[in-house]
């Protein structure tokens, strides 16, 4: 029970490079997502929160198996626990104002980025505790390719960005 053959062994092997590669994606978004936050009135908030998960990240792509550590796990908990409450504030003001264009708004940007944080929070949470199939290795790669894109997106059509505060346009 305890032995893998060797296909079971490159697949599982494969698997976790793939997954590391995805954390430390996902860690410099989240380090990026944090430094870009300094022209933001509310910086030292933003800041913090997007530097939470990029360690956590960076952990997982250093050492997959620390998701089991008592530390991580109470961090992340803590994390996801305040984003929910925050999203859910979010959302709901977003729902409320009948707000469609959410990247046109302030809320709507912050909702995405929570979002984002808090399903791959949620994704990575047991990550330790099992082999990564196949499932959670393609939401992973989903997951990491998009918000490198739509940045790259946002970037590129400069005609979206011109409603934005300028704090927003002058980070990069």
């Amino acid at each position: 029970m305890g032995k893998f053959t060797e296909v079971e062994y490159t697949k599982t092997n494969f698997s976790l490079i793939i997954w590391r590669i995805c954390n430390v994606s996902m860690s410099l978004f989240f380090a990026l997502a944090s430094y870009v936050q300094i022209n933001d009135p509310d910086a030292g908030l933003w800041m913090v929160y997007y530097a939470i998960p990029a360690c956590l990240c960076v952990l997982i792509g250093i050492k997959p198996y620390v998701t089991e550590t008592l530390l991580w796990r109470r961090i992340s908990k803590l994390h996801m626990l305040t984003s929910m409450a925050v999203v859910s504030i979010l959302g709901w003001t977003l729902y409320k104002e009948r707000i469609t264009n959410i990247f046109q708004q302030e809320e709507g940007r912050e909702f995405s980025g929570m979002m984002l944080a808090l399903v791959w929070l949620l994704l990575c949470h047991q990550s330790g505790r099992d082999s990564i199939g196949a499932l959670r290795l393609f939401a992973a790669v989903a997951i990491t390719v998009f918000p490198f894109l739509t940045w790259l997106y946002f970037y590129i059509n400069k005609e979206l960005s011109t409603t934005w505060p300028t704090h927003c346009k002058t980070a990069l």
